[in-house]
């Protein structure tokens, strides 16, 4: 069985850091690209970061690029995201996805609050 398990998630200041993971688990997670979206109330889903199955590719959207970083430990079966430099647009649900197979799978989210 597919699983994710998103973590890390918390209230933090402007200008604050946070660091998500996600440990996966029920498939070979070194042959998969992986990717974190995010959800604000009343919002679409946001694709903010895409690693490649090695890691040595990376894509982001405009309104993280420099402050995030996305990276995976394939030993470990762990996706990251570096959060750096928050701002309040940022509050949202993040989700660790990948397609496996020709299915879309996510884990429950991780909430992500930026607030002073």
């Amino acid at each position: 069985e597919v699983q994710m398990v998103e973590s890390g998630g918390g209230v933090v200041q402007p200008g604050g850091s946070l660091r998500l993971s996600c440990a996966a688990s029920g498939f070979i997670f070194g042959s998969y690209g992986m990717s974190w979206v995010r959800q604000a109330p009343g919002t679409g889903p946001e694709r903010v970061s895409v690693i490649n199955r090695g890691g040595g590719a990376t894509y982001y959207a405009d309104s993280v690029k420099g402050r995030f970083t996305i990276s995976r430990d394939n030993a470990k079966n762990t996706l990251y995201l570096q959060m750096n430099s928050l701002k309040p647009e940022d509050t949202a649900v993040y989700y660790c996805t990948s397609t496996i197979f020709g299915r879309s799978y996510r884990g429950q989210g991780t909430q992500v609050t930026v607030s002073s």
